[in-house]
């Protein structure tokens, strides 16, 4: 097994203070560390300066996905405290979910989120569909007596946010905590490459001859699965849903068919794309699944460019943009990062890869 292979090549080290608990006032403030795969070393930007980092003619693919307040906050028939994190959704009142503590909920049991909103256990998911060191999800009902679960569930749930952000959310970050351009309910965590933008900075990519489109991909719990095999090949994790438009397939397949570049806003975004993509070499428009771990070795079909935020040590994440731009290149530029005081995370700085 080589070293691109093995998980424990793809381990850094990362000062605590440096992992982001707050985001920036000025979302486009954020810093940019751009890697070249021709150039060595790495440069260093903000993020408004992505128009002029990027080509005219370059198309930027984004996820609108919108982050759900898929964590509620109850307590039990017995009076202790219970967290419902929702997963994904099944039926409009029926989901599974994460339930903490796990094994004192019952299928039958209700937690009490607030006057006039229940949770109600059903019963254990397909064993198949496990959680990152979780356990089983199991599958629950939202029960409101006005009988508008979801508006119950606006009302209620709670920002999903890290558990690397050590603070509980506020208001704030249900706005902060999605993409600008976010428009369809759906995911437990946000695709964070994103929050960089403003509307402002978009119009300037326009300006500049830059086109953008746009996808869904509704991020789950198998995205942030810990890779505990060795062999980061054998690493798998849970589908996950996407929709690929019909403009959007059209404009990635006319740009690949031109020679320009494709550059995927963040890791859900590439995966989408990565799916997607015909043996032709076409993009296929539709809605789909995914259960696609890019590591090393991995030949991008679609993908020139990504945009993304900084990664867990020894995450499917990181693997993927070690695929792109090579291992060593992408840990010495973290190894940067880590030098240049950058924050890193969800609520961090981002990296440009062309």
């Amino acid at each position: 097994m080589t070293d691109d292979h093995s998980l424990d090549a793809y381990d850094y080290n990362l000062p605590a203070e440096l992992v982001a608990q707050e985001p920036l006032p000025d979302r486009a403030s954020s810093r940019l560390l751009v890697v070249d795969r021709a150039r060595p070393g790495v440069r260093h930007h903000t993020f408004a300066e992505l128009p002029d980092l990027l080509s005219p003619g370059d198309l930027l693919v984004t996820n609108r996905s919108r982050v759900l307040p898929a964590r509620l906050l109850g307590r039990r028939s017995g009076g202790g405290v219970a967290e419902i994190l929702l997963v994904r959704r099944r039926e409009p009142d029926l989901w599974e979910a994460l339930l903490r503590p796990g094994r004192r909920l019952r299928a039958g049991d209700v937690v009490r989120i607030a006057p006039g909103f229940h949770v109600r256990i059903e019963g254990d998911s397909a064993p198949a569909a496990r959680a990152p060191a979780e356990g089983p999800i199991r599958t629950v009902r939202l029960l409101a007596e006005d009988g508008d679960p979801r508006a119950a569930l606006e009302r209620h749930g709670h920002v999903p946010l890290p558990p690397y952000i050590h603070r509980p959310d506020r208001a704030d970050d249900r706005e902060r905590y999605q993409t600008i351009y976010a428009r369809e309910p759906g995911s437990i965590a946000a695709p964070t490459a994103g929050l960089h933008f403003t509307a402002g900075l978009l119009d300037r990519l326009e300006a500049r001859g830059i086109d953008r489109v746009e996808l869904v991909l509704h991020v789950g719990p198998g995205t942030f699965r810990p890779v505990e095999v060795q062999d980061v090949r054998e690493h798998q994790v849970d589908p996950e849903s996407f929709t690929i438009p019909a403009a959007t397939a059209e404009a990635v397949t006319r740009a690949r068919r031109e020679g320009r570049r494709v550059v995927a806003v963040g890791t859900t975004t590439t995966r989408a794309l990565e799916s997607a993509c015909t043996p032709e070499g076409s993009l296929r428009a539709g809605d789909g699944q995914t259960d696609l771990v890019v590591t090393p070795g991995y030949a991008f079909r679609v993908v020139n460019g990504l945009v993304t935020n900084f990664h867990l040590p020894r995450s499917s994440l990181l693997l993927l943009v070690c695929a792109l731009a090579g291992r060593e290149k992408i840990l010495a530029a973290y190894r940067d990062a880590v030098r240049e005081r950058y924050r890193f995370y969800s609520y961090g700085d981002a990296m440009l890869i062309v």
